[in-house]
C-alpha cells in the first residue's frame, strides 16, 4: 500500500511522525512518502495522489492550509484518510467531512500501535 504522510510543518514531525513510523514492522509492509524528509520544499502531493495514493495519514494536531488543501484533494480523488492528533487536542470539524476515521495518540508507540490497527482495517 502506498501511504502519505500528511502534516504541518510547526512541529519536529521528523523526530515526532517521521522516525516512529520508520522505526515500526510498518515500513517494511507498506511504501510511505514522507513529503519533507530530505528538505522544506514543497512535494506534489496532487500528482502523487492521481497516481496511486492508496491512504493518506494526516496528523492534524497542529492546523496547517497545506494539509487542508491536501485532504480536499485525497478526498476528491476518493483516497482513504486516517486523522491522527495529541490527546487533548481540539481538531477541526470540518476533518469530519473528510473521514470518519480519527486516532487519538498520547506517544508516538501509542501513536504507531493505533496506525498498525487503522491500516490493517483499510486493506
Amino acid at each position: 500500500m502506498k501511504i502519505y504522510i500528511a502534516h504541518s510543518r510547526s512541529f519536529d514531525f521528523q523526530k515526532e511522525l517521521y522516525a516512529p513510523i520508520q522505526s515500526s514492522a510498518l515500513i517494511e509492509e507498506h511504501a510511505f512518502i514522507f513529503p519533507h524528509i530530505k528538505n522544506g520544499e514543497p512535494f506534489n502531493s496532487k500528482e502523487f495522489f492521481q497516481n496511486g495514493c492508496d491512504l493518506v495519514i494526516a496528523e492534524v494536531s497542529y492546523p496547517a492550509t497545506g494539509v487542508g488543501i491536501e485532504l480536499g484533494w485525497a478526498d476528491m480523488l476518493r483516497i482513504p484518510v486516517i486523522c491522527v492528533y495529541k490527546i487533548g487536542v481540539k481538531t477541526s470539524d470540518s476533518l469530519k467531512v473528510i473521514t470518519s476515521v480519527f486516532l487519538e495518540y498520547s506517544n508516538t508507540d501509542e501513536l504507531v500501535s493505533k496506525l498498525e490497527q487503522a491500516i490493517k482495517n483499510q486493506l
